[in-house]
């Protein structure tokens, strides 16, 4: 992602209080905001950064949006896994170019357009979601990000115990309001040694979950809550912002291992 903006792509418009505008640029059209108007065409064959003044003389800040951008503006279908989670999801998951990863379920599809970029082209998703509505919402707001939807991503529909050994995954990513439920699969068919990691809102989910990790044998069992506070570095004025963005869900990892041996008696 390049060059001039084209049409058929998307656009992150930026005025001058700090606004976010995600716009899918097209010939012809115009984009309207409390600050006036801009047309697309405007816009269409400029350089990724350029700034333009609206009919009212107010700037705006074109960029091709960033995921992070992306995540945080587009439309909401299921709950969303927001960009200060995702991060530690796919390093603590050990999520890599060319790795085949199972996802459930895909939700909003927050997650799968990270976990794509990081399996990269050579690697696979599979991501699985039990509501056609989310499926839907999901399929749509991928496509509309990368332009397609990849060769690399196969959308099923269904229960993602379903699909543990036909897919055999290196790494299992499960965001499910019952994971618990997948653990004797993925001891199974999760390759030796892979990581599986879930993202879970409540602390009884995560006990629940965490029992059953133990109980199959999975080793490195970990729990982590991500807290994010921006800070303002304005001339010598250097202070935290009042507000932060707290809990939004528990991150829990394991590793499949072999069992324990039971000891003599």
């Amino acid at each position: 992602m390049s060059g001039p903006f084209t049409a058929g792509e998307q656009c992150l418009l930026i005025d001058t209080k700090g606004r976010h505008y995600l716009v899918l640029l097209a010939a012809g059209k115009t984009f309207q905001f409390h600050g006036g108007t801009l047309a697309h065409d405007a816009i269409i064959g400029s350089a990724d950064g350029s700034r333009f003044d609206a009919s009212t003389g107010r700037n705006l800040l074109a960029l091709r949006p960033r995921l992070a951008d992306y995540i945080l503006a587009m439309p909401r279908g299921a709950q969303v896994v927001y960009p200060k989670d995702i991060g530690p999801l796919l390093v603590w998951g050990d999520i890599g170019p060319g790795m085949t990863v199972l996802e459930a379920g895909t939700g909003s599809g927050a997650l799968a357009m990270a976990l794509l970029r990081a399996v990269g082209p050579r690697g696979r998703l599979v991501s699985v979601e039990r509501r056609e509505d989310h499926a839907a919402h999901a399929r749509r707001s991928i496509e509309k990000f990368f332009g397609e939807i990849p060769p690399n991503l196969d959308l099923r529909a269904g229960d993602v115990a379903d699909h543990m050994a036909d897919v055999a995954p290196d790494r299992l990513v499960l965001d499910v309001p019952e994971p618990w439920e997948v653990v004797d699969g993925a001891a199974a068919h999760l390759a030796d040694g892979g990581v599986v990691s879930a993202y879970l809102p409540t602390v009884p989910q995560v006990q629940e979950l965490r029992a059953a990790l133990r109980r199959v044998g999975f080793a490195e069992r970990e729990t982590i809550e991500v807290l994010h506070r921006e800070w303002a570095a304005e001339g010598r004025s250097v202070r935290p912002e009042h507000q932060m963005v707290g809990h939004t869900g528990f991150l829990t990892f394991a590793r499949k291992a072999q069992p324990r041996a039971e000891p003599d008696t």
